[in-house]
């Protein structure tokens, strides 16, 4: 049971999301020329089988000029102030044979979608539908109007929001959130709350309700958040350049000891597989999740990558802790 520990130490901020995917000739196309996101940076691990892709966006006119998988783009990846898109390829997924991953939004799946914002939902949407993307949701479908949801190469949900104002952000899109089912939100948010996230807007509805979180450096430390009314509090995250944390409770389950939801890593269920958090001292991080009463998937010293850890958040949820700055991770490393 969680104990009133509120706070983890050493600076923690959200850094990552993590999805797998089948093929990356197809999913990094998606999300670079489509999406508007740039790669900065690799970890290829052919001991193992498997390579990460990690992609951001990055504001508009800034030119990338670093190689990825090299030790000059890791120390950026890993010092970032902001949060990327985590794409995990395991060799020769991409073959026929392979079925392919789960994309969630199935029942009591966790995961929900990642989302992008842009100043024109429909001419974004018709832009996409132009290079043959398919949808879950156009805009002008079902009971929510105005906003969509595309399909990725692998499936997965890609929310297109609409900006509070336009032209305020330059970029066509922008990576704007990720989207987690959760069972108990008198659990879950000060757990979030406890690795430096900030609840920027609550939005309750007939029978659930949103709440959205973000990390340093999206959040404005002279503003309280909980004094905002929400059209005060949309307003700022539907102007926000970087992403948050949506979290989606459906009322009543917190009341069903039996419910959980499917985090993404169960056989069968695998394609969301985690969120991460940077933090100056992983060792002494963990320490502090362990008194707030959440165990772990992987402790840092156990396994082959020695340094960094795996919690399990209240609804079992892998949120990775890394130490800011990197460790060596036994990749392949391009040349510089």
């Amino acid at each position: 049971m969680a104990t009133s520990f509120t706070k983890v130490s050493g600076r923690p901020t959200w850094q990552q999301t993590m999805l797998r995917i089948k093929d990356p000739e197809k999913s990094i196309p998606f999300y670079t020329n489509l999406m508007g996101m740039t790669v900065i940076d690799t970890l290829d691990f052919p001991q193992w089988g498997f390579k990460l892709f990690f992609l951001t966006t990055l504001p508009e006119g800034e030119v990338y000029e670093l190689t990825p998988g090299t030790q000059a783009a890791h120390d950026y990846m890993w010092s970032i102030e902001g949060t990327a898109l985590e794409l995990t390829y395991n060799y020769g997924t991409e073959q026929p044979s392979f079925l392919g991953y789960h994309p969630g939004n199935q029942e009591k799946d966790g995961f929900g979608h990642v989302a992008f914002n842009t100043d024109d939902v429909y001419a974004a949407c018709a832009k996409l539908e132009a290079e043959g993307v398919t949808f879950k949701k156009k805009p002008d479908e079902g009971r929510m109007k105005g906003l969509a949801f595309a399909y990725d190469p692998d499936e997965y949900w890609v929310e297109i929001v609409k900006r509070g104002e336009p032209n305020k952000i330059p970029n066509y899109f922008n990576f704007s959130q990720t989207m987690l089912r959760i069972k108990d939100p008198s659990k879950s948010i000060p757990f979030y709350e406890a690795l430096g996230m900030v609840v920027l807007r609550q939005k309750n509805y007939g029978d659930f309700s949103n709440y959205f979180l973000a990390s340093s450096p999206n959040v404005d430390p002279s503003v309280d958040y909980s004094s905002l009314s929400d059209d005060e509090a949309k307003g700022k995250l539907s102007n926000m350049f970087g992403p948050v944390l949506e979290l989606t409770h459906n009322h009543g389950t917190e009341n069903d000891e039996s419910f959980r939801h499917y985090n993404g890593n169960e056989e069968g269920r695998q394609g969301f597989g985690h969120i991460g958090f940077l933090v100056d001292d992983v060792y002494a991080a963990c320490d502090d999740i362990r008194k707030m009463g959440y165990g772990f998937r992987k402790e840092p010293d156990g396994g082959s990558m020695k340094g960094l850890a795996f919690a399990y958040d209240p609804d079992g949820y892998s949120v990775e802790i890394i130490r800011r700055g990197g460790i060596d991770f036994g990749d392949k490393k391009v040349e510089e």
